[in-house]
């Protein structure tokens, strides 16, 4: 399986890539710094330099060719304007959407974050435009006929793997999760195809993975 990952010199990413070379798939991280290459290719995949707030649709979809899936999971980096806040966590989102329909790529996965529908709409403050940014995003990728999946973790630790967490629609009080289960739960969204046109929060939990995912298909 051939994944292109948008933002792929993130923390997540980077953990997800290894993952999914370890597991035998062909990587592909889109980064924007060329000095960030061998972060890349240490974990076993490919690197291609683009820069996501000024490409096309074209050159992304040059980048998509035959890939079986993309993973958005790039976002401005703590401390960036509010404009950059749109730029990468909506923009940039949508410019990978738009190219994955462009390109005929059929799976689509977003990296979103926990409570971002509720943000304050009169708002100037930098997290709740993130917040606004992210439901913007997330709402352009829910109205497409793609194959897509919106996950959208709590607070983000450093934390070992668990592989263990709770998954949902929504989770009220919210919580935190291991960036390294995050991956984990990504790589088997796109192993198993689970959670198919499905939005849900995920934070630490009690259930093997795959069970969490399963039951996103019968739960609330």
């Amino acid at each position: 399986m051939r994944v292109v990952i948008a933002g792929g010199h993130g923390k997540i990413a980077l953990i997800l890539e290894r993952l999914l070379a370890e597991a035998g798939h062909e990587p592909v991280a889109i980064i924007r710094n060329p000095d960030h290459r061998g972060d890349v290719e240490a974990t076993g995949a490919a690197a291609v330099v683009l820069d996501l707030e000024e490409a096309s649709v074209d050159e992304v979809g040059q980048v998509l060719e035959n890939a079986d899936a993309a993973v958005f999971a790039a976002g401005a980096v703590p401390g960036s304007t509010a404009e950059r806040k749109f730029t990468v966590d909506r923009d940039a989102a949508i410019l990978l959407a738009d190219a994955v329909e462009a390109a005929g790529v059929p799976r689509l996965v977003v990296v979103s974050a926990i409570n971002t529908d509720r943000f304050d709409p009169e708002s100037d403050e930098i997290f709740q435009l993130y917040l606004r940014a992210k439901s913007e995003a997330d709402a352009s990728v829910r109205g497409r006929d793609l194959d897509w999946t919106v996950v959208r973790p709590g607070s983000l630790t450093n934390d070992p793997a668990a592989g263990r967490i709770r998954a949902a629609r929504t989770i009220p009080g919210g919580g935190s999760i291991p960036r390294a289960d995050v991956a984990a739960t990504i790589a088997a969204v796109l192993e198993t195809g689970a959670a198919s046109r499905t939005q849900f929060e995920l934070v630490a939990g009690d259930d093997p993975i795959d069970a969490a995912l399963a039951q996103l298909a019968t739960g609330p």
